[in-house]
C-alpha cells in the first residue's frame, strides 16, 4: 500500500485547507485511514480517522474544526481543515492501519503499517 498526501501550504490563521492522501495498492475502505501531524520539536499528535466501517474520531484540539473524509471511488482520504491556528502549523501525515484495531487504539501511531510522506501546513498569525 502507497500513500500519497498533498494540499499543504501557507494559510492565514482562522482560514481553511483540505488535504488529500491517494491510496495506491489497495482499497482505502479496507483499513483505518487516519492523518497524524508532528510539529518541530514535539511528539507526533493523533489528528482524526476514518474507520473502515465509516466511524470518525479526532483528537480533541481539532475536534469541531476539522473533517475527515473519504471518496471510494477516487481511493482519497481527505482532511478539511477550519478555522486554523498557527498551532495546527506541522507536518501531516496519513496512515493506514489494519481495521481489526478497536477503536479505543485508533488513536495510536503504532496501531499503523503504512504511511505518507508528510504535507507541510504552515499557518500564519
Amino acid at each position: 500500500v502507497q500513500l500519497q498526501a498533498s494540499g499543504g501550504g501557507l494559510v492565514q490563521a482562522g482560514g481553511s485547507l483540505r488535504l488529500s492522501c491517494v491510496v495506491s495498492g489497495d482499497t482505502l475502505n479496507m483499513y483505518n485511514m487516519a492523518w497524524f501531524r508532528r510539529a518541530p520539536g514535539k511528539e507526533r499528535e493523533f489528528v482524526a480517522v476514518k474507520r473502515f466501517n465509516g466511524q470518525s474520531y479526532y483528537g480533541d484540539s481539532v475536534k469541531g474544526r476539522f473533517t475527515i473524509s473519504r471518496d471510494n471511488a477516487k481511493n482519497t482520504l481527505y482532511l478539511q481543515m477550519n478555522e486554523v491556528k498557527p498551532e495546527d502549523t506541522s507536518v501531516y501525515y496519513c496512515a493506514a492501519g489494519t481495521k481489526t484495531t478497536i477503536s479505543a487504539y485508533v488513536s495510536s501511531s503504532d496501531r499503523y503499517e503504512f504511511w505518507g510522506q508528510g504535507t507541510q501546513v504552515t499557518v500564519s498569525s
